[in-house]
């Protein structure tokens, strides 16, 4: 009778804890193994077998046959073997005797020692049916309620799980409120000994993927695909997207009518910009793309060294760049090709200035320009190109005078751009003056 309410009352436990029947009867086995070493100090030799239909708990030990017992644990005598199995006559000393143990035996300490134990085994399974659920779904969107916001990190809570958005998976424009909900992708799930660490982020780029996912059927279904994506979190984001249908415009796809579709997304990511580019399999077309919305007017492009060089108008240099490089560096990250990208007239003024003879720069030591120019070191992009070891093998050009030209070629480039904006300056102040000479004179 014991045993069918033990078992019921339990049961009743993991039903609220939604814990399955096979994980109950494994649970309640330890359990009677847990006690019996708790109260022995050893259950090695012991085995229990829970029947939940019948509500029978039935509990083993296994014990070695002595004429002297020297450890009541594991041993018992001929004598009360046969009283305890008066059936068994053909026992021998030597023998292994199957002790069947009564649960009432432990008494009320059972009830407080089952509590505890069972209460940290159902945490256990929950843990463990958490951590098997969420690392099923790593990549996926998950909506949450804030919970809690930390300095290095906000927790969010969903039903009986806890996940965790450290401060570098979140956008830093975003300011989050307890109670709130939110929407982010699950990027890891580790086992710790506090249980499960769920990652999510909204500032991975696998988020806008999934954003774009929901958003945009075609996706979904494969028509069109996201090829690369580079982002900074809350400011400015660029996509690469290509259609495998050619009557389909994969960027009208993921516009949406009137910009719907990426509207959605924008507001979600707190009027993050996104830049929708078209994929190509021509790097010039595929750059000019990416460099969007600046239009560059040249590009010089070397597809072995994945590099390029811009150029722009100089008006529209700053919007090229972005602000803090932000639109250059992100149209380098989904081409896979660095950029430099400049202004037309600081282009050739650079291209000028690397054809300039290094004798002919007040700013270099004329023994060191002499001793580089009788070695084919002549101009200074012969200086910056070349390897400093092999320029120290130059006789008579050691650390300290290699170290001044360098310093020389840097102060001249810079005073070629200084002068260069004084004369600019003084060409539209002339200008200024003269118009204003011209409309006086007509006065």
């Amino acid at each position: 009778m014991v045993n069918r309410e033990l078992i019921e009352v339990f049961s009743e436990i993991a039903r609220e804890k939604n814990v399955e029947r096979s994980e109950l009867a494994t649970i309640l086995e330890e359990l009677f193994l847990y006690v019996i070493e708790k109260e022995y100090g050893d259950s090695s030799n012991c085995s229990c077998i829970v029947n939940l239909d019948k509500g029978e708990i039935e509990i083993y030990a296994e014990k070695t046959i002595v004429e002297e017992i020297d450890d009541y644990k594991v041993e018992i005598t001929l004598e009360e073997a046969i009283e305890k199995e008066p059936d068994a006559t053909d026992l021998e000393i030597g023998d292994v005797f199957v002790e069947v143990i009564d649960p009432r035996v432990f008494g009320r300490r059972l009830v407080t020692t089952a509590k505890q134990f069972f209460a940290q085994r159902l945490r256990d399974v929950e843990r463990n049916y958490i951590y098997e659920d969420y690392a099923n779904r790593v990549g996926e969107i998950v909506i949450g309620a804030v919970h809690q916001i930390q300095r290095d990190g906000i927790f969010i809570n969903i039903e009986q799980a806890e996940l965790r958005m450290p401060k570098s998976e979140q956008i830093n424009s975003e300011r989050y409120r307890r109670g709130e909900s939110i929407r982010a992708v699950i990027k890891s799930v580790e086992v710790t000994a506090k249980g499960p660490d769920i990652i999510v982020s909204r500032s991975d780029n696998h988020f806008l993927y999934k954003l774009f996912e929901l958003e945009v059927p075609e996706i979904e279904d494969g028509i069109i695909e996201i090829t690369a994506i580079a982002r900074h979190p809350g400011e400015r984001a660029k996509i690469i997207v290509k259609s495998n249908d050619r009557r389909i415009d994969p960027v009208g796809a993921c516009v949406g009518m009137r910009g719907s579709r990426i509207q959605a997304i924008v507001r979600e990511l707190n009027n993050e910009k996104i830049d929708i580019v078209n994929h190509s399999e021509q790097a010039e077309i595929l750059l000019s793309r990416a460099l969007s919305p600046a239009k560059p007017v040249q590009l010089y492009i070397d597809d072995d060294k994945k590099y390029c060089v811009a150029l722009f108008e100089d008006e529209s240099l700053d919007a090229a760049i972005g602000r803090n490089g932000m639109n250059i560096n992100l149209a380098s990250k989904i081409t896979d090709y660095k950029i430099d990208g400049y202004g037309v007239n600081q282009y050739e003024r650079i291209q000028l200035d690397q054809k300039t003879p290094l004798k002919d720069i007040d700013s270099v030591n004329g023994t060191i320009a002499e001793l580089l120019s009788s070695s084919g070191v002549e101009k200074v992009s012969d200086l910056l190109d070349a390897d400093m070891d092999d320029l120290l093998s130059i006789k008579g050009v050691d650390e300290i005078s290699l170290d001044e030209a360098y310093e020389g070629v840097q102060l001249f480039i810079e005073r070629e751009i200084e002068s260069e904006d004084e004369e600019e300056i003084l060409d539209q102040q002339t200008e200024n003056i003269s118009t204003i000479n011209d409309i006086q004179e007509e006065e």
